[in-house]
């Protein structure tokens, strides 16, 4: 299958992962070139999410592919990167509250995926082989797990010592829009759950 330029820039974002993984989890250059490079490479990635879907708008190249594979790179990136701040975050402070913090956080965060691609995937296999593409609870989700994300990487440089304060408030905003955003889904398409 021949792939447009959208779908392309949304390959390209699942093969950056674990570039962006390798150099937030692995100690082989000193920690502020380590978090600057990975934060440069996730928020050049995490645009890609955005010039994807103008693009495809733009010039009539809206695809069910396109549609299928956007959430999926979408939550590869974000589970990806928050997978290795665990190891790099819990290394570098050595604190088991933010650990603790974090695992639920990211429970919270592969919890929802799975219960909203296993929406999408009843919804597909339904009279109306319908295809649930992302609507505005699904990308403030986004917006709010990049941000986090973004200020996860790159406060212990930014602001050593602060105990990870920005983190943790934005660690409570990612639960909280990842849990609601998952909600209205289910409330929105539980249709084809009666089916």
């Amino acid at each position: 299958m021949k792939l447009n330029l959208p779908n392309r820039l949304t390959v390209f974002r699942i093969a950056m992962v674990p570039v962006c993984m390798f150099f937030i989890v692995y100690n082989c250059i000193p920690d502020l070139w380590a978090r600057v490079i990975s934060a440069a490479i996730f928020i050049v990635t995490a645009a890609t999410d955005m010039l994807d879907g103008i693009i495809a708008r733009k010039y009539n190249l809206v695809t069910d592919f396109g549609k299928f594979l956007d959430p999926v790179a979408d939550k590869m990136l974000i589970i990806g990167t928050m997978l290795a701040l665990l190891i790099r975050n819990g290394i570098y402070a050595d604190s088991s509250a933010f650990v603790h913090v974090m695992v639920w956080a990211l429970f919270v965060v592969v919890m929802r995926e799975l219960a909203v691609t296993s929406l999408r995937m009843i919804a597909a296999a339904s009279s109306e082989k319908a295809v649930i593409a992302a609507a505005w609870p699904g990308k403030v989700k986004t917006v709010t797990q990049t941000l986090g994300v973004i200020v996860m990487i790159l406060e212990p440089v930014i602001a050593p010592g602060s105990g990870f304060v920005a983190s943790y408030i934005m660690l409570a905003l990612i639960i909280v829009s990842t849990a609601i955003s998952g909600a209205l889904y289910f409330t929105a398409y539980k249709k084809f759950l009666k089916q």
